[in-house]
């Protein structure tokens, strides 16, 4: 009955016909033999809304092909609002659930259409490998495909292909969309840039509230003000970000640093790993222009100049991450993440961790370093000693008859210890962060003394030692 009731838990819309037959379809399962092979049904669909009846549809006609084939039912994965081609089975909230973690549980996917299970044909290839390793099937409801025959194993890799070519048309097509707005004055599609809206018409206006924002922003940069400090400013004023969430200084910068402010179009460039925008010419090589300029060339210019200035008197990124153990160190009190913040002053780089909640950070706790080798310290004396264990999966088909399916937990010869001083600081960070290990840092003011003392504790779930099990991937990231 659980499994039911996450149906109705998502939204979808049940008419009372279709519970109805939910009833009968469940208790004519209830006869199956005890060894009837077991099915898992796959439902997606790329877009959920209020009257959507699809996922409903799909689960009805795969439970009814299950009773023509004799396949007890053994879970229903709905993965809703989500786009085949972006996600593979494999990284989707529910399916992937099950095809990493509950394998043995299962000998059947059932799906509706190759569309509403894969539209790559990498993705389909990768599956049909892993049902080859796993000894699992795939059998569609409106295609030929199954697996356990050669002509239905033809026809899915055949059905795939053709849906990529679909999925390339489609992308073919909004490129050209993408290519001929670009050029155009008007505003025909995409979301304005911060500091315009549309007057419903295709045409960019100024929005005033967000251009008084720019215009502040202007201007402190002129004064040397921080990224970081406008953007407290602007979360205490409660300014809105335009697109949700709070604002960040990576936000502001992305854009105070947008050519669009100019009036003109713009189309993001990533090159080089760093989001910016570039401005878009016409065949003459004229910038094309879209609305009013917040900001004349002039003043763009100045703005640019300002904040090329304090980044060059910033302290040089971590190539590796500026904080070690992330989302490992918590702060005790607002219990958010501690990452490092560095200040320059003069010729010398100060570092502090700092949680986002606290004011001012709650005291920074200076000297990370020193934290890290506590924190690394606590970590071998709780978990060092734990033996490392593998998780594998085991089908034998010779064993079969006498043996399901089933996880198998090895160990290695090795101490979790022994594996950290071997691979360093980024594996022990992994293996923490999967055994859901934290560590609260508390910082407690001293009369008469700049830094606050700094004290650690860390937190172990009491089943940590499963979650510590290592999980081979499953599945590659094919082309992604």
């Amino acid at each position: 009955m659980n499994e039911e009731l996450g149906a109705f838990a998502t939204g979808v819309h049940w008419r009372e016909g279709d519970l109805a037959l939910l009833d009968e379809l469940r208790r004519a399962e209830s006869t199956l033999p005890v060894d009837a092979p077991r099915a898992l049904i796959s439902v997606r669909l790329s877009a959920l809304t209020a009257d959507t009846t699809s996922p409903a549809r799909q689960e009805l006609e795969l439970r009814t092909l299950a009773r023509e084939r004799g396949l007890r039912v053994v879970g229903v994965a709905r993965d809703l609002n989500v786009s085949a081609t972006r996600v593979p089975p494999w990284r989707r909230r529910e399916l992937g659930r099950w095809l990493n973690d509950r394998v043995p549980d299962f000998d059947v996917i059932l799906f509706w259409k190759m569309d509403r299970f894969v539209r790559r044909l990498t993705d389909l290839s990768t599956m049909i490998d892993w049902c080859s390793a796993h000894r699992k099937n795939l059998i569609s409801k409106h295609d030929v495909i199954d697996l356990s025959t050669p002509l239905g194993k033809a026809a899915a890799e055949l059905i795939g292909a053709l849906s990529e070519i679909e999925t390339g048309s489609t992308s073919v097509r909004v490129t050209s969309l993408w290519d001929y707005t670009r050029t155009q004055s008007d505003w025909l599609v995409g979301k304005p840039p911060y500091g315009y809206t549309t007057d419903g018409g295709g045409r960019l206006v100024i929005e005033p509230r967000a251009r008084r924002v720019l215009r502040w922003c202007h201007r402190a940069a002129v004064r040397g003000v921080s990224a970081r400090r406008m953007a407290s400013v602007l979360i205490r004023g409660r300014i809105p970000t335009g697109g949700g969430g709070q604002w960040t200084a990576s936000t502001l910068l992305r854009r105070l640093r947008n050519p669009a402010l100019m009036g003109l179009r713009v189309v993001e460039d990533k090159e080089g790993g760093v989001r910016r925008s570039r401005i878009v010419r016409d065949k003459d090589g004229v910038p094309v222009r879209v609305a009013d300029p917040i900001f004349t060339e002039a003043e763009w210019e100045t703005l640019q100049t300002a904040l090329d200035q304090r980044s060059r008197s910033q302290p040089r990124r971590n190539p590796g991450g500026a904080t070690a153990f992330l989302g490992i160190l918590v702060c005790a009190d607002c219990g958010t993440n501690m990452t490092v913040q560095r200040t320059a002053v003069e010729d010398r780089t100060y570092a502090y961790l700092r949680c986002r909640s606290c004011r001012s950070g709650g005291l920074g706790a200076p000297d990370p370093d020193a934290v890290y080798r506590t924190l690394h310290s606590h970590a071998m004396a709780a978990l060092g000693a734990q033996p490392v264990r593998m998780r594998e999966y085991v089908d034998d088909p010779v064993e079969r008859r006498r043996s399901t399916p089933r996880w198998s937990v090895s160990t290695s010869g090795e101490t979790f210890g022994d594996r950290w001083k071997r691979e360093g600081r980024p594996v022990m960070t992994e293996d923490l962060r999967r055994a859901g290990v934290t560590c609260r840092v508390s910082r407690t003011k001293i009369p008469g003394t700049r830094a606050p003392e700094i004290e650690l504790r860390l937190d172990v779930p009491a089943d940590v030692e499963e979650r510590l099990i290592i999980k081979q991937a499953a599945f590659p990231e094919v082309g992604r």
